[in-house]
């Protein structure tokens, strides 16, 4: 024992605590990135805001009120409401409509650690690979880079409380690993590639076999083209009405602050709520509008109620009151437009799909742009106060409700059209083929060619000799039929119309002008073939060939 120990003589457990020793470093790597992640974004929003507190001539607070309020927005970029304890009624009042913009910069920051955790030490980011690092699988990095992300949100939560603006606990519990979960997935689904393999063995076997069927990838593609479409339309909607009022959105932009530094927070702030605009834009193109508290509506066909509405550039810009008019109507060509997307989307290029399988593909992509819309609506949607403040936005299932309807209704039938306009000349081709190839096995036709395929091959298909015809002898006279069930009858065999005396000479002959010009024509001059050149046989010659007597079979 004392040799062995000497000589150091390495124990099992050696090779599992080093290994352990090697992986350590890799997984705190990824736990500082998700960390520096959710730094970055945080520092981002505060220096933005003590600039803006730094030029503002009357700021209400000092610099550690402008940190937990920038610290208040961070988590505000994940979904999470805020609340506002000053208010004019003394009632605490939530702010939950969160710019759809400012959410790009957490998930762009946590996207891009769970990449470089993926991508550390198999060469991808610079390195050899070849120092003995070992990487990390994707659930490691994935659980590795969120864990250190929500050490830090969760700081931010506690350091926000002592804020103008906290967060409420309970949002910023389920929104921010809400968030954090999503863009480290994408990001580590990034850094392996993108791989679109079978599902995972934990999932039911009858769930993978149906994910793995070419109808979900088509449909996925279709609903997400849909979505696409009436989002453009929203745009096109909301630029086309800050165009139309101008000169409103001009005098609340100026009402609202004299100073550039109160002017530029305004723009920004306007700048971030532009995408929730055009989820806007799309809901009230669907047809469910919008509501903008106290009761009031905006769709359509008219804008109910009376909401007292702060002056802002994009508010501003709202339809005018009462009924719809010809032109507010004429935006239900935005869904018109998505639905013949879906259905364009939804046809497959292979031939032998059938309609059924088109048709409920349109469906599933018309389902799919459903939960899309309904999903932005939930998310561009929020409180701004309570009691008649607390639903500003659109509403998420009747805006997904419409958003399917109007797809499905227009989905299907293009589709099928579509599908049926794609195989239209293949279906001709097999009709011709099917035709040509009756005509070509029409009876009589194959004797006559096997007739002139022997002629031509001259000895290679020898003549065989034909054997007298078998007198038959006298049969007996039939018997009665016994009673009972009579036996059918074989069918007679079928019939081949064999065409004699029909003489086919396949040999070339020497033709004279005279004989390919019509009466009447000049005579087309045709080159002499030289003197001795013997004529061109349709068959080569073949030697060595070995001819197999057909023998006929014994009776």
């Amino acid at each position: 024992m004392t040799q062995v120990t000497e000589r150091g003589t390495p124990l099992p457990a050696a090779p599992r605590a080093a290994a352990r020793r090697r992986r350590s470093p890799a997984a705190a790597a990824c736990v500082l990135g998700g960390a520096v992640a959710a730094g970055l974004g945080l520092g981002f929003l505060a220096v933005l805001v003590i600039v803006l507190w730094i030029s503002s001539p009357y700021p209400d607070s000092g610099p550690g009120g402008a940190l937990h309020l920038a610290a208040g927005l961070w988590l505000l970029a994940h979904g999470t409401e805020l609340v506002r304890y000053e208010t004019l009624s003394g009632v605490p009042a939530p702010v939950g409509v969160t710019p759809l913009l400012l959410v790009a910069l957490p998930a762009l920051l946590m996207r891009r650690a769970a990449r470089l955790g993926s991508a550390s030490g198999d060469g991808r980011d610079g390195g050899d690979g070849g120092d003995g690092d070992e990487v990390l699988p994707a659930s490691a990095v994935f659980s590795a880079v969120t864990c250190g992300y929500l050490c830090v949100g969760s700081l931010a939560t506690v350091y926000a409380a002592a804020g103008p603006m906290p967060a409420d606990p309970l949002s910023a519990a389920l929104h921010v690993p809400l968030v954090a979960v999503l863009a480290a997935a994408g990001g580590v689904w990034a850094a392996k590639g993108r791989p679109v393999g079978p599902l995972p063995h934990w999932v039911p076997a009858a769930v993978r076999r149906a994910a793995a069927r070419p109808r979900y990838p088509v449909a996925l593609r279709a609903g997400a083209a849909g979505a696409l479409v009436l989002l453009g339309g929203g745009a096109l909607l909301v630029g086309a009405s800050l165009a139309w009022h101008a000169a409103e959105v001009q005098a609340s932009f100026l009402a609202l602050t004299g100073v550039w530094s109160g002017r530029f927070a305004v723009l920004l702030l306007a700048l971030a709520l532009l995408p929730n605009a055009v989820v806007w834009g799309a809901a009230y193109a669907l047809g469910p509008g919008f509501a903008l508290g106290a009761g009031a509506t905006a769709t359509p066909l008219g804008f109910a109620g009376s909401p007292a509405l702060p002056r802002f550039p994009l508010l501003a810009a709202l339809p005018p009151e009462g009924p719809g008019t010809l032109l507010t109507c004429a935006s239900a060509g935005v869904p018109l437009l998505a639905g013949l997307a879906v259905g364009w989307f939804a046809v497959r290029r292979a031939r032998e799909v059938s309609y059924k399988e088109t048709a409920l593909t349109a469906a599933l992509g018309a389902l799919v742009c459903g939960l899309l819309l309904a999903g932005l609506a939930a998310a561009s949607s929020g409180p701004l106060g309570s009691r008649g403040l607390a639903s500003f936005g659109p509403v998420w299932w009747t805006t997904g409700a419409a958003a399917f309807a109007w797809t499905l209704l227009l989905a299907v039938p293009v589709a099928v059209s579509v599908h049926s306009w794609r195989t239209r000349p293949a279906r001709q081709a097999e009709a011709l083929a099917l035709d040509a190839e009756d005509e070509w096995h029409d009876s009589g036709v194959r004797e006559l060619r096997w007739e002139a395929l022997r002629r031509a091959a001259g000895a290679l298909i020898p003549d065989l000799p034909r054997e007298p015809p078998r007198e038959s002898p006298q049969e007996p006279p039939p018997a009665e039929a016994p009673a009972g069930p009579v036996a059918a009858a074989p069918k007679p065999r079928r019939r081949l119309t064999v065409v004699t005396g029909l003489h086919l000479d396949l040999t070339p002959t020497d033709l004279t002008p005279t004989d390919l010009t019509p009466t009447g024509l000049t005579p087309i001059p045709i080159p002499a073939k030289p003197a001795g050149a013997p004529p061109r046989p349709l068959v080569p010659p073949v030697a060595g060939a070995r001819v197999v007597v057909r023998r006929k079979p014994p009776a």
